[in-house]
């Protein structure tokens, strides 16, 4: 048995149809409402006209008891006149003056009696019972002597007039909800083709970006919660891109590291290989083998120091270097740098100057420190000849500023803010040097300064000189 297929409701026709269900139901409700309310308002002025009619005749009576034949008559036809009827009666309900048409009180219950007899207007807004086939609204007055009951008058006006009128009333109400009804199912049907037509534009857009098309963008706005899922998905598709381009560029560095890396190995490798290979087929002369063990040996330490240089730089990326930060005096670590590299500066004819006061202290792991200062200067050292390179210390209220300042060949403004890239090396170190060789000393150095929560940067101008100028934060 196959199974069944689930039943599909279009988006178009659930808007449609909730949209004119909640109209017409709306419609429902108020035109019951107000044909109760316009019905009991057209029995309610009959029976008023009713009651002031009844208290004018009683009134009239009461003033003028000797003329009561001529206000009976003159009532009569009054009343008559709009189809209306009256007529006394006694304490026990027996007419003893009844006008023209006047109709004898008959089926009033004990509790409606009882009314009366208590001095309260009996109102009754139709009734097709007690007073012939024709439905009648009827209203009875108590009329009281010296506080007695003594009778009352009742009252009757037909309710055709009032019917007919309530009648039409709701014929011209019933006429404007059908022409609401249309207005609405044609509003509805376009207002639901809008919402449909925006979310199909969502659809699309949403095909393309799982097709791999990422630079979609789709009409977005504040105006409601549709436009704000468009600006919503315009930013995902954003992000996606922006992920994408990363992705790719992540990608492309892999490949240029792989390529570095394979490029920096090769070099030593392939002198390792030949020097092995020539020892073993006797083509290196006695006189030189100890020479290409020394050389197998340098090459060997090169790549150790590539394989320690990569994972030290790694180690720091990852957060997995601690720092033990101290109080440092820099003219202290500034002079052991000008120790440890004046003998590799006076190799090129360098000088090496410290400039620092020696009040000046710096908070930072001492040797994480020592690494950044000989890196830089040592790299300073390596692109200057007969120059002179520049240690300096100074503060301000909120940092310690370090400063590497040389006479160099400088640095290409096209190639500054790819110095901190690992492998990254100008053309002219790419020759064999002793220092740095590998390309990722400043990047190293960076990673070393963030750690800090420091700041560094580097000015150059091609032939005049290189200067890095480190932040460290201020411990107040």
């Amino acid at each position: 048995m196959s199974p069944s297929k689930p039943i599909k409701f279009k988006y178009f026709y659930q808007q449609f149809f909730s949209h004119i269900s909640i109209i017409i139901v709306a419609f429902l409700i108020l035109s019951l409402l107000f044909a109760h309310y316009v019905e009991n308002l057209v029995y309610q002025n009959k029976a008023d006209e009713l009651i002031s009619y009844g208290k004018a005749i009683l009134t009239d009576m009461k003033e003028t008891p000797f003329a009561t034949k001529e206000i009976m008559n003159q009532y009569s036809t009054v009343l008559a006149a709009r189809k209306m009827s009256f007529s006394m009666f006694d304490e026990d309900g027996n007419l003893y003056l009844v006008g023209k048409r006047g109709p004898a009180i008959k089926g009033l219950s004990d509790k409606e009696w009882k009314k009366i007899t208590e001095g309260q207007t009996l109102i009754v807004q139709s009734d097709f019972k007690r007073f012939g086939q024709e439905g009648v609204t009827f209203v009875v007055l108590p009329y009281h002597d010296n506080g007695r009951f003594v009778g009352g008058i009742l009252l009757t006006s037909p309710i055709s007039g009032s019917s007919d009128m309530i009648r039409q009333i709701n014929k011209f109400l019933l006429y404007t909800i059908l022409i609401a009804s249309a207005v609405s199912l044609l509003l509805s049907w376009f207002l639901s083709r809008i919402h449909v037509n925006r979310i199909k534009r969502l659809r699309e857009a949403t095909s393309l970006v799982s097709a791999g098309n990422y630079h979609v963008n789709v009409k977005s706005s504040n105006f409601d919660e549709i436009g704000e899922l468009a600006k919503d998905f315009n930013h995902m598709v954003d992000k996606i891109n922006t992920s994408m381009e990363e992705i790719e560029s992540l990608e492309n560095r892999r490949r240029q590291f792989m390529a570095d890396v394979s490029h920096e190995m090769r070099t030593p490798l392939t002198t390792i290989s030949g020097v092995i290979e020539g020892l073993r087929n006797n083509m290196i002369p006695e006189k030189d083998k100890e020479k290409g063990i020394n050389l197998v040996s340098h090459e060997a330490k090169r790549l150790i120091r590539l394989v320690n240089e990569n994972l030290d730089f790694e180690k720091i990326r990852s957060n997995q270097i601690q720092l033990f930060r101290e109080d440092i005096q820099l003219l202290e670590v500034l002079e052991i740098i000008q120790e440890q590299l004046l003998l590799q500066a006076e190799e090129k004819n360098n000088k090496l100057i410290v400039d620092v006061e020696p009040d000046i202290m710096v908070n930072a792991d001492y040797d994480r420190l020592v690494q950044i200062l000989i890196n830089i200067t040592k790299n300073s050292i390596q692109f200057t000849t007969n120059g002179t390179i520049w240690l300096r210390g100074k503060m301000n209220v909120n940092w310690v500023i370090i400063e590497v300042e040389d006479t160099g060949i400088g640095i290409d403004p096209n190639e500054l803010e790819n110095i901190w890239r690992r492998f990254y090396k100008a053309d002219i170190s790419r020759t064999s040097n002793p220092y740095g060789e590998f390309g990722l000393g400043l990047s190293i150095v960076k990673q070393l300064v963030l750690l800090h929560n420091g700041e560094i940067e580097v000015f150059s101008e091609k032939g005049k000189g290189t200067k890095f100028v480190i932040r460290f934060q201020k411990i107040h």
